[in-house]
């Protein structure tokens, strides 16, 4: 677990081709485990990556700032502050292009890992039914210039403004629960807005999940139970890796918090409760409270 800030992670400017944007590593300074987040920002009319399509993650983006196009199989749409834009594995190709007041996003997803095996001396690599051959050079410098047309007067439903998520509220705890909203399948994304001395809700530990957070707006503090806390502000990045047992929470400050709450969906996942001792075994639904055990109890005597 740990915690950075945006303002002092390196910024990286990368050009090649059409592609340009600066590029910003928040989660692994953050210590993030199998998944990440990525500030990008872009200048009027930059596009960072070509449109692609990623096998295992589902990619989810929030635009901090700015307006501009995203691309989606041949059909552009606008994106504005505020939208979360769901990229869903095995979907559309997809992009994104900075309009004329620039675009700034965060990119959050799993980091996927090729079950390839490479032959370096041969340039070859292996697969199912055969072998590919490794070309030098960068993949980029193959890709065609990207067509840009007139958006669309409809955005589709994997882009939702959070102006637009309906509320749920609970003690001064505001949730809107924005990927659920833009049709996210493999991971979640919520807005978090606690008021002066508001809790996030109780401390909690995951045995499977992965969870980043980004605060948005105000100050606080990032509380692992039962007496640590850290204090956080706009741009403090958290990460919490599976199995770290930290039970952890954000509480609101003098001008209260909001954050971006991101995290993986691992049906085998396990949350942990230490105040009230219970469990929620997340894949089935089922929520119980356990027994404090010694962890010799009940074993036998040699």
């Amino acid at each position: 677990m740990g915690i950075a800030h945006w303002d002092e992670v390196e910024k990286r400017r990368l050009e090649r081709g059409q592609m340009a944007g600066t590029w910003s590593n928040l989660g692994t300074p953050a210590g993030s485990y199998r998944c990440g987040v990525t500030r990008i920002e872009l200048a009027p009319g930059e596009m960072p990556t070509p449109a692609h399509v990623h096998g295992e993650a589902e990619e989810t983006f929030w635009v901090l700032s700015g307006s501009g196009l995203t691309w989606l199989d041949g059909k552009a749409y606008e994106v504005r502050a505020g939208d979360c834009i769901v990229y869903k594995n095995f979907h559309e190709a997809h992009t994104i292009r900075a309009g004329d007041e620039g675009l700034d996003v965060l990119a959050f997803g799993a980091r996927e890992y090729l079950p390839s095996g490479e032959l370096p001396r041969g340039g070859s690599m292996w697969s199912i039914t055969g072998y590919i051959e490794i070309q030098s050079g960068h993949p980029w410098d193959r890709e065609p210039e990207l067509e840009w047309p007139e958006p669309e007067a409809e955005r589709p439903s994997n882009i939702v403004n959070v102006a637009d998520v309906e509320d749920d509220v609970f003690g001064g705890c505001t949730r809107r629960y924005v990927a659920d909203a833009a049709g996210s399948r493999w991971s979640g994304m919520t807005y978090i807005a606690c008021d002066l001395g508001v809790s996030s809700g109780p401390p909690h530990a995951h045995s499977a999940e992965e969870e980043i957070f980004v605060v948005l707006e105000g100050t606080g503090t990032f509380e692992i139970w039962p007496d640590e806390e850290h204090p956080v502000r706009a741009g403090s990045v958290v990460a919490v890796p599976p199995g770290s047992r930290y039970a952890h929470r954000f509480r609101g400050g003098d001008d209260g918090l909001t954050f971006l709450a991101w995290g993986t969906r691992e049906p085998n996942d396990i949350c942990w409760y230490p105040r009230s001792r219970k469990m929620m075994w997340r894949g089935v639904g089922v929520i119980g409270r356990i027994e404090q055990l010694d962890y010799w109890d009940g074993e036998e005597p040699d």
